[in-house]
């Protein structure tokens, strides 16, 4: 597969995603009402992250310009990212338009803080909310300052909405007892629909939307749903924090094998759509702009360059601008770093692999790594042992100091001594011939 017919393919599956997205709008079902009040409904589900950021910024924009009286989000999320949260509670808190979170399974993590973050909560009878503490990627609990940082914000959140600040402490810290809600020491606090409505961090307990519109008086209310779209969806996924590490790592592994590869084919596809694939998810989120494409562009042509063009400063600079305009797509510069660590690891032992299986003699690096070398068996002698002077007499031309000119066999030739001086045209034979070294004794 040639390098333009690789280049069309990744654009086309670019092209493909942005269409596809394009086609695939929201759903909007309307009940006509005589009241005129108008809610729009919208879906917080599966992790919090930063596509779910920019969904609910899209989402409540809209609202917003629709002039909607109220908005209900319905919660089924076991949390996620600590920052997706805190930018989503400020978007929350800045809404004028009255809100309603509708948790229909669970609302766990950051979810409960999404929760605390609008003016009504509602439970269905299986749900429940709570169990906030803030957990890194291995499953280990978060340093003592970021557990601090988020058991405030749980705190102000509820405050902020007029509820005991106490319960959402107890649902980020595990160390204060609540044993009649089912929290001793060393637990997080998860709490039940009734509970919750006890405790006043929930309004009531209802089985379904109907009941939750008829409870908020908004039963003849026209319905706007909020749906993800397609592209939304994709960056979404594009944009986990697990998906990350894997998209770089894919692509650091396709482009160093297309190197060991002869043309251009899957290896170099898969490389090339892979960091597609990451910048197009970071566009769509609106976490990179094009500045951040563009400057992916001119760092792949300088190290393109560097191929052609010997220093190794354009492929520095080439390198320098790759890994910039990834740090341009993310507002995370720790989980960047590491995730760019893992993909150089993959590609070290990636190419450590296949030096040692395949060599350098295969593939494009064949074509700018010198492998011909100077070896007796291709000819190439750097000098002539004498062998045959061995034994042979002659006369110093000059003296010996202890090298010196002798004539042997009637040729003239660089000689030196044993060691000690010779004077000139004395009577020397050659004792040891090694490459251009040849040693005489006098006579």
């Amino acid at each position: 597969m040639s390098v333009v017919k690789t280049v069309r393919y990744s654009i086309l599956i670019s092209l493909l995603f942005f269409i596809v997205g394009a086609l695939h709008t929201q759903v909007v079902s309307a009940e006509e009402d005589g009241d005129g009040k108008l809610v729009y409904v919208i879906p917080i589900e599966a992790e919090v992250e930063r596509g779910l950021e920019a969904f609910l910024l899209r989402t409540t924009t809209e609202a917003i310009e629709a002039e909607a009286d109220h908005i209900i989000f319905e919660l089924n999320t076991p949390g996620g990212r600590v920052d997706a949260a805190t930018n989503i509670g400020e978007i929350l808190q800045d809404l004028e338009i009255e809100t309603t979170s509708f948790i229909t399974v669970q609302a766990l993590s950051a979810g409960s803080y999404i929760a605390l973050n609008t003016d009504n909560i509602y439970m269905k009878p299986q749900a429940t909310m709570g169990a906030s503490g803030v957990i890194n990627s291995d499953g280990s609990e978060a340093a003592e300052k970021a557990q601090s940082a988020w058991f405030e914000s749980m705190t102000s959140a509820a405050e902020s909405k007029g509820r005991d600040p106490l319960y959402a402490q107890a649902m980020a810290d595990k160390e204060i007892e609540l044993p009649e809600y089912n929290a001793p020491a060393g637990t997080y606090l998860t709490l039940s629909p009734s509970d919750s409505v006890e405790v006043g961090y929930a309004e009531a307990v209802v089985n379904h939307r109907t009941e939750l519109l008829s409870q908020l008086g908004l039963s003849n209310a026209t319905i706007v749903e909020m749906e993800v779209t397609f592209s939304e969806g994709v960056a979404r996924f594009l944009t986990n924090s697990a998906v990350v590490p894997i998209l770089l790592s894919l692509a650091s592994i396709g482009l160093i094998v297309e190197l060991f590869s002869p043309g251009f084919g899957i290896p170099g596809s898969i490389g090339v759509t892979s960091l597609i694939l990451f910048f197009y998810g970071h566009v769509v989120a609106g976490f990179a702009g094009y500045e951040a494409i563009i400057l992916l562009i001119l760092g792949m042509v300088l190290i393109f360059a560097e191929i052609f063009v010997p220093g190794g400063v354009i492929g520095f600079l080439g390198v320098g601008a790759v890994v910039g305009s990834l740090y341009m797509s993310t507002d995370n510069v720790a989980h960047m770093s590491m995730s760019i660590v893992i993909a150089l690891v993959v590609a070290i032992i990636t190419a450590t692999v296949l030096i040692k299986t395949i060599g350098l003699e295969k593939g494009f690096l064949r074509k700018i790594i010198l492998n011909d070398a100077t070896t007796t068996e291709k000819g190439y002698v750097s000098t002539v042992t004498k062998l045959e002077l061995i034994g042979m007499e002659g006369t110093t031309v000059t003296p010996l100091r202890p090298a010196g000119t002798a004539l042997i066999g009637n040729e003239r030739l660089d000689v030196v001594s044993e060691g000690g001086y010779i004077e000139s045209q004395q009577k020397v034979k050659v004792v040891t011939s090694e490459g251009s070294r040849i040693v005489v004794r006098q006579v």
